[in-house]
């Protein structure tokens, strides 16, 4: 499956959540790190899921950017 990771550059450290898993989240010093990061918690949490006998959400969400004339 592939999810969308949401990842916010922070005053000092880099942070990552995935809208279509609620509260799988990560945080790390780097952008390279948090991405890994991430990566293992939607592992985690899924497997949560499947252990708990938990419906495994299916990727909903989207994005994009919108360009404004505002600056």
């Amino acid at each position: 499956m592939r999810y969308l990771v949401i990842i916010e550059k922070g005053e000092s450290s880099w942070g990552a959540h995935v809208p279509d898993l609620p509260g799988c989240i990560a945080v790390a010093e780097t952008r390279k790190k948090v991405k890994a990061l991430i990566k293992e918690a939607i592992d985690f949490h899924l497997e949560g899921l499947r252990k708990h006998g938990e419906p495994i959400p299916a990727p909903s969400s989207e994005s994009e950017f919108i360009e404004t004339d505002a600056a």
